[in-house]
């Protein structure tokens, strides 16, 4: 995580002064369920949120008692205790470290993931604008980055809305996976604690309980979370990639936003690169790149060590912080993308035609021939305009007339119908109502 890819309100999830006061609520809660069951007594945990409800946590005197204690709970427990005075010793009955640690890191990649949802409904807003613009832009579409059969490029945009809004479903549950609380003691069987303790934490901190924890919340769960990321990440390189292809100077039928004073390159005054999706190729791969290590953290021995823990200080601000980045840049070059309709039309006439060789494929095959000679005769038509140079206009449905083998099938007038681009888009308005609705 560093500070050319973070947001602040992401960034702030993962201070450590948003971790302490989390640590301090999920304490001070727990400490509220143990007066109302008769364990601690209520004036006690009323003087501990009123001497540090409204604290400060002093980060640097917290590390200070770590490079003692080697412990980070112990260390903000004796740095709370300073605050508190003689209270603070009814924090932490019957608990042990991992309760408020992973209950922390549950409420923080809740809080993570809303952010993210947030992220994706602004993408998914601008991406349902320009398809709506484009709905009937025709363009090309490629197989092996080949020419097939027109499309346009509204639609393009509509299967990323589709993806995308997938994307957020999955998001959504893995959020309700990950908010689990865990207030259990040393191996999860609340031999020191109330279960009740728990149910009124998660209560407070809008989690439910862990069904079943160990000492710790069982790591299945944070690995389902980051490999939704992981997914989310893949969904951003697949369209980043796509404009980037599109932005090439031999295609250039979409572009990258390219702002006043913007430069391409420090020795050629004339580039204009695709800068924002190549960036976000390269963060896509961060993203996927912390999914193994959340899948390792599953096979834990015994009751829990704590080889995860090193993992997930870093996976949790690094991967949440680099995904809201990515999601937002995206976001932005798809409101601003420029987009070249006439350029998507001289692509689309590039090869003469030969994107309707389907079409007369199946009208052979409807007047009489078989699928293997009409195949074969449509191909050897076909390969010939492919091989030309030059100007290609109106060379495949000329050759088509010329072929006697297909002339004996159909006429001039019926070819020439089946060089109507219009027929590709039929079912464009249906494809729109499935997507966004009617």
């Amino acid at each position: 995580m560093i500070p050319r890819y973070s947001r602040p309100e992401m960034a702030a999830i993962w201070s450590p002064e948003t971790r302490f006061r989390i640590w301090f609520e999920i304490e001070a809660h727990a400490t509220d369920a143990l007066a109302d069951l008769g364990v601690v007594p209520k004036a006690a945990a009323a003087a501990i949120w009123e001497k540090a409800g409204g604290a400060s946590f002093d980060v640097e005197r917290i590390d200070e008692i770590e490079r003692t204690t080697k412990h980070d709970v112990i260390a903000f427990l004796t740095h709370v205790a300073e605050i508190v005075g003689p209270e603070a010793r009814f924090l932490h009955q019957g608990m042990t470290s991992s309760d408020v640690l992973d209950t922390c890191l549950s409420v923080q990649l809740a809080r993570a993931a809303d952010i993210l949802i947030a992220d994706i409904d602004r993408l998914l807003a601008a991406l349902k604008t320009r398809a709506m613009e484009h709905r009937h832009t025709i363009t090309i579409g490629r197989s092996h980055g080949i020419h097939a059969e027109p499309t346009t490029f509204g639609v393009k945009l509509a299967q990323a809305y589709a993806e995308f809004d997938r994307n957020r479903a999955r998001l959504v549950a893995a959020r309700a996976e990950i908010a689990t609380c865990a207030i259990s003691g040393a191996i999860g069987t609340f031999a020191n604690i109330d279960p009740r303790v728990e149910a009124h934490v998660a209560d407070k901190l809008g989690l439910t309980v862990e069904p079943v924890s160990t000492q710790v919340i069982p790591r299945d769960r944070h690995a389902m979370f980051f490999a939704t990321l992981g997914v989310i990440a893949s969904s951003i390189e697949r369209l980043a990639t796509e404009i980037r292809h599109l932005q090439r100077t031999e295609v250039l039928e979409a572009e990258e936003y390219f702002s006043p004073g913007q430069k391409g390159s420090s020795a050629m005054p004339h580039k204009r690169n695709p800068v924002l999706t190549e960036n976000l190729t390269g963060l896509a791969r961060l993203v996927r790149g912390m999914v193994t290590p959340a899948l390792e953290n599953v096979a834990l021995w015994h009751e829990r060590d704590i080889s995860h823990s090193s993992v997930e200080r870093m996976i949790g601000p690094d991967a949440t912080v680099t995904l809201d980045f990515a999601l937002t840049r995206l976001a932005g070059v798809i409101e601003k993308l420029l987009v070249y309709p006439e350029n998507m039309q001289r692509n689309l006439d590039l090869l003469g035609g030969l994107h309707n060789s389907q079409r007369v494929l199946l009208a052979l095959t409807q007047a009489g021939m078989s699928r293997e000679e009409a195949y074969a005769a449509v191909q050897r038509n076909a390969m010939q305009v492919w091989q030309m140079r030059g100007n290609r206009t109106g060379q495949f449905a000329c050759l088509l007339k010329a072929d006697a083998e297909i002339a004996e099938k159909l006429n001039p007038q019926a070819i020439d119908a089946m060089f109507d681009d219009a027929y590709h888009l039929k079912a464009v308005d249906t494809i729109f109502a499935r997507v966004f609705g009617a």
